[in-house]
């Protein structure tokens, strides 16, 4: 018995982390590695999302943060669970290949399988005027994350009034077209960021840049991994 233990602390030990294992960039982090409890659900990895289909540059559905970010959101995370809910991450780090997609996908007018459930009502040739994406995002700097909540102890999404990655008016922190209690459960998001360091976007409720971010003039480009 006593040598299995031995043997079970010797295989934990000689494990890398997801860090070691893929070299991450210097200054960077995994998400889960520094935030065990936090939830995960990278639409860019997988076909969820407003392109129809996994994005160029994520190999694997994991969260990468600059460990200033990180340690933010951190706290933040603790804050939540002491209210009884917990962050669920959408998107972290992004390489400039992925935006690259996002702009190659945007000059296809044709290619439309999305439109109704992520740009109903928004012209595909206005997003780039409209501030849905951009040539340069600031997630690419690594401190910038698109997240939600959830109750920590059904793991159900609270409702915030539109989806992640909708592209309206109703995902505007001013909007008036959501209920009050849609409004108070993103109000709790953005009175935590903002404690925490963060400050949202006005135009989309998920997403928050880290206020002090590390590398605030250098667009990275290494891979999800």
């Amino acid at each position: 018995m006593k040598s299995l233990t031995y043997l079970l602390i010797f295989i934990i030990n000689i494990t890398p982390s997801l860090a070691q294992e893929h070299k991450l960039q210097k200054g960077f982090v995994y998400v889960n590695e520094k935030i065990p409890d936090i939830k995960l659900d990278i639409r860019y990895a997988r076909s969820n999302n407003f392109i129809g289909k996994p994005v160029n540059a994520y190999h694997k559905p994991v969260a990468i943060l600059t460990e200033e970010a990180a340690t933010s959101l951190e706290k933040a995370q603790k804050d939540l669970m002491a209210e009884g809910y917990c962050l669920k991450i959408f998107d972290a780090y992004r390489p400039q290949t992925a935006v690259n997609h996002f702009i190659a996908w945007a000059k296809k007018p044709e290619d439309t399988l999305t439109k109704q459930k992520f740009y109903p009502d928004v012209a595909k040739k206005d997003l780039f005027q409209l501030g849905y994406i951009a040539t340069k995002s600031g997630h690419s700097r690594g401190s910038t994350v698109d997240l939600s909540i959830i109750d920590a102890q059904t793991g159900e999404e609270v409702d915030m009034g539109s989806g992640y990655d909708f592209f309206g008016d109703i995902s505007h922190h001013g909007t008036n077209k959501i209920t009050k209690e849609q409004k108070a459960n993103r109000s709790l998001l953005k009175r935590i960021m903002i404690k925490n360091g963060f400050r949202p976007y006005p135009e989309e409720w998920w997403h928050y840049t880290l206020r002090n971010e590390p590398y605030p003039e250098t667009y990275f480009d290494f891979p999800v991994q």
